[in-house]
């Protein structure tokens, strides 16, 4: 049970890996490379790593995430359409 979770969660995170870099949308691959950051965690967790998969939630896909958007929004990325 232990091992097929672990494929799956590997099999997600080479998925989120290649969408992060194969997206056009900026705002997407920001959500997609959080979501690589949450399930890095998640590995580090059932690693028996609590302390790698507390910092990778925290910084994988909080601070970075923050600073991702605030990136942004700096630089006029999220308007909504390409119109504006």
């Amino acid at each position: 049970m232990n091992v097929v979770l672990e494929l799956i969660l590997l099999a997600f995170l080479f998925i989120c890996a290649i969408g992060a870099m194969t997206s056009e949308r900026l705002l997407v691959s920001v959500v997609i490379y959080m979501s690589y950051g949450l399930v890095m965690a998640l590995i580090w967790a059932l690693l028996q790593s609590p302390d790698l998969a507390i910092t990778e939630a925290a910084v994988g896909a909080g601070v970075s995430g923050i600073l991702f958007f605030l990136t942004l929004k700096r630089i006029h990325a999220l308007k909504g359409t390409e119109d504006e």
